[in-house]
Parts: structure tokens; sequence; C-alpha cells
């Protein structure tokens, strides 16, 4: 062979050698972790990561969240990172479907994560293969005053049927049962959803917000009809309409109204406001179809691998990293959230604990409604469903109205 020739040849090698390994070492992450907890959460999770991968090198790249909302279609099907942050349910689905996100399936298997993460594997399973890795949520639920319960005598329902008799008492007793503000409409969004999963479950919610289920359908109806249990002897405060979910706080705290469906978000609102710790408890939605596998509201934040990404390896190892019992205890003391991980350290606050046991023992995670359903169509419902808790009586009228804009956007 001629000195030319083993030159030629040894360039080919080394550019062989070299070539697989190019983009070895480094991965790059795209997310929105934009406000100051967050962000904080995230830069810790980071170096973390990188302490104990010293071979791995992250390039974050952190955006607002309006200006990521837009941007991640975009850097999907053109110059991809490596890991991207997104949620989980119908909002993963578009880019799963579009195949604009990998199968991880094999991360989960190979740490156990179907036990570990069982909470979530509904939420996070599309064609029997997982997309993504969860890493934190939070309960909703409903907040009570501990105390007025105490007074009148009343236990805190496990049953529909007990709510309603619950809601009876303390009307009777001049307390409103519920209180709510649906100026934002949001709210009433986690009402509708609670109802659905309670009545109908959560395969039907989640084919219902992914536009495959008629609104006009009679278990939907059925929904509005257990509601109107609520709304039409009077057991939400009046004029809700009018004000935000903080100004609903101060019924709660002056003792006007005694229960508050919200997520735990609002427990810190209604310490500011007045309310101590021991005034306040912590349900699970009742139960209102005997039997039904028990799902809950529970928005989750995730992480994915896009289909384009150039370093999937190291990426793997970064979603094996975040799924961890360690990696999310730890995260979440930041967030001041809850670990998806049910092997991860229970939190110490009193109401993340309760929602770290209800959430781990669900057999499925609704995100809610304005993330479940298409933006359009969440928000012509959560109209609609502010619209309900105002006139009752126009339910036909309004979940005609529904179904015409969910025939028009799920083409």
């Amino acid at each position: 062979m001629t000195v030319a020739k083993k030159r030629l040849l040894g360039l080919v090698l080394s550019t062989f050698l070299i070539a697989p390994s190019v983009f070895a070492g480094e991965i790059t992450i795209n997310s929105d972790h934009s406000d100051p907890v967050p962000k904080k959460a995230m830069g810790d999770l980071i170096a973390a990561f990188e302490k104990a991968n010293p071979d791995i090198k992250v390039k974050w790249n952190n955006f607002d969240h309006e200006g990521y909302k837009a941007a991640i279609r975009n850097f999907l099907t053109a110059d991809a990172p490596d890991v991207v942050a997104w949620y989980a349910g119908n909002r993963m689905e578009p880019f799963v479907k579009a195949g604009l996100f990998a199968d991880v399936s094999d991360v989960w298997s190979a740490n156990g994560y179907d036990q570990q993460l069982k909470a979530a594997v509904p939420s996070m399973t599309i064609d029997g293969k997982k997309w993504g890795m969860p890493y934190t949520y939070y309960q909703w639920g409903i907040y009570y005053r501990k105390d007025i319960f105490a007074e009148k005598g009343i236990t805190p329902p496990k049953t529909w049927a007990e709510l309603i008799a619950a809601s009876a008492k303390l009307k009777a007793a001049g307390i409103t049962p519920f209180t709510i503000g649906t100026k934002a409409l949001w709210p009433t969004g986690g009402w509708f959803d609670y109802l659905d999963l309670r009545v109908n479950g959560y395969q039907f919610h989640m084919d219902l917000t992914a536009g495959k289920i008629p609104y006009t359908d009679p278990k939907v109806k059925a929904v509005f009809e257990k509601w109107a249990e609520l709304v039409k002897p009077g057991y939400f405060i009046e004029n809700h309409a009018a004000i935000d979910w903080q100004d609903a706080v101060p019924q709660l705290v002056q003792g006007k109204a005694a229960m508050y469906l919200m997520g735990n978000f609002a427990v810190a609102t209604m310490k500011d406001g007045g309310l101590k710790e021991e005034q306040i408890g912590f349900l699970p939605f009742p139960e209102i179809t005997p039997g039904l596998p028990r799902a809950e509201e529970a928005p989750t934040d995730t992480f994915h691998i896009p289909a384009k990404a150039k370093n999937k390896e190291d990426a793997k190892k970064f979603l094996a990293y975040v799924g961890s019992p360690q990696a999310q205890s730890t995260m979440n003391a930041t967030l001041g959230q809850l670990p998806v991980n049910n092997q991860a350290e229970k939190p110490k606050d009193v109401f993340l604990e309760a929602g770290f046991t209800m959430l781990s023992d669900a057999q499925g995670l609704a995100q809610f409604y304005d993330r479940d359903a298409n933006a359009e169509m969440a928000k012509a419902g959560m109209e609609g469903f502010q619209e309900f808790m105002v006139k009752p009586d126009k339910i036909d009228a309004i979940l005609q109205r529904l179904d015409k804009v969910r025939t028009r956007v799920y083409k």
C-alpha cells in the first residue's frame, strides 16, 4: 500500500471514529422556566445532572412562557434541541402524532418508572409507547374550613350524596357552601373536569377534550345535571362572574363560605388572607359514579426528546435522571410542588403531603380543561361553563353551541 493510500485510509478511519461522537458529551435543552423559582429549580437540576454525569455538558436555552409556546413547533421541525420542556396528555399528543417527539419507552422500562411514575402512565402513553418524562405536578381538590365543619357537625364528604347533604346543612346555617371567582373563566374548568371525571371516567374525559365526543352526548349532559344540583339551590356565592379567583378567597377567610375547589397554589393566598393552617382542610373530590377508577386533576410538566435531536443517547440519560426519586424530591422542594415519582421523599407541607398520597394512588391524571382541550375549544367551553353557572336552565342551548365549536375546530 502506498503512503498516499495509507494516509487516505487513516483519514477515512479517523472520520469514521469521530463522526458518531461529534455531538456526544453535550445536550441542548430548551425550556420556559423563566419565572424566578422555576428558573432556580431548573438551574439546580442541570448542575446536579452535570455533577452526576461529568462527561456531559448542558446548554440551556430559557424562554418566556408565551414566546416558548409560539416557538416550540418551529424549533422541533427546524434546528431541534436534544430536550424540550412541555406538558402531558392532550397537550403532548399533537407533537407525537406529527412525529416530532421521540419514543422513550426504553427509559421508563430500564429504570422501573412504569411503577414509580404509574399515576402519570395514562397521560404519557400514546399508542402503547411513552413519549416523555413527567417531573412535577400539583393537586386540585376541595379546601374547606375545618373549624366550620367541626362547629356544624359535618364530616368531610366522600360521596356526592354526602357533599349535597353537607352543602344543604351549611346553607341552612347561613353559610354559602362554595366560593368561586369565574371572571377569568378558568376556575369553571376545574369544576367541569372533576364532575366529568367522577361521572364518566378518565378515558371519556380525555376523548371529550380531544374532540372525539359530541358535547350533545347524553353523558355530557349528565355532568351538567350533577353540577345543577349545586348551582340551582344557591350553593355557590353570588356574583362570582364579577370576581377573580383571588377575590373569592376572602369569602372563605371570613367564614361566609366553607369550601373552595382549587389548585394547591391557593393555600398561600388563604394564609396571607389570615387563615391559620389548622383552620384549613383538604379533601379529594367526592365519588359520584360508584366504583369508577379514581382520576385526579393534576397539571403535569414534562420533558421530551425531539425526534430530530442530535444526541438522543445523552438526552435519554437526562430524562432518566429527571425521573429519579432524588432529582424529583430536590426539584420539587424548590418548586413547592409535588414529585411524580412515588418513591420520592414525601413533602413536609401538610397539604402537599395530602396531595402526594392522593395523586400517587390515582388511576389517571387530567391536565386541566384549558390544557387538555384545543385552545379555541377551551375558551368557548369555559365561557359556556360560566354561563351555565349563572343560567343553568340554558344547558341545552349551551351544549349545542359548544358542539358547533367542536365540529369546527376538530376537523
